[in-house]
Formats: C-alpha cells, structure tokens, sequence
C-alpha cells in the first residue's frame, strides 16, 4: 500500500464522516440559536427549554435524513470493499 492510497483512503473517510454528520450538526447548530433567541426575548433560562427542543430536533432529523445517510454510507461501503484488492497489495 503505497503512501498516496493511504491518503486517498483517510480523505475519502474524513469527507464521508463529515458529510454524514453535517445535517445533525447543522439543524442543532440551528436549533440552538433560535432556542437562544427565544429565550433571551422572554428571559426564561429553564434548562429543559433548552434540551427537549433541542432533542426533539434531533429526532426529527434523524428521522427526516437517514434514508439519504444510509445510501451515502453504502455508497462508501461499497466502493471500500470494491477495491479492497487494491488495498491489499
């Protein structure tokens, strides 16, 4: 295994973990800010205010995009597996 396939499979692997978890990270970054506003606009400071929306978000989310998380991680999967013979020399 040469130095240049070692690379290309770390980046494929990074590239495929960030685009796996992107849209979570992005909808509780989201989530988060607008939870933040309401309550700085009604100064509430409760914690579940904070968590359960947040939580509930998350849930939807994971709901809403794991069909599409799924097929990319197969996507990846296959293609790793396709080419093991590759990586093996």
């Amino acid at each position: 295994m040469t130095p240049d396939s070692v690379v290309h499979l770390l980046r494929e692997m990074l590239l495929a973990t960030f685009w796996l978890s992107a849209p979570l990270l992005a909808l509780g970054f989201l989530v988060g800010i607008v939870i933040g506003l309401v309550q700085i606009v009604t100064s509430m400071q409760d914690s579940a205010f904070n968590t359960v929306p947040r939580l509930a978000a998350f849930l939807a989310g994971l709901v809403l995009f794991l069909p599409w998380m799924l097929m990319r991680l197969m996507s990846y999967a296959t293609g790793l597996f396709s080419d093991l013979g590759r990586y093996a020399r």
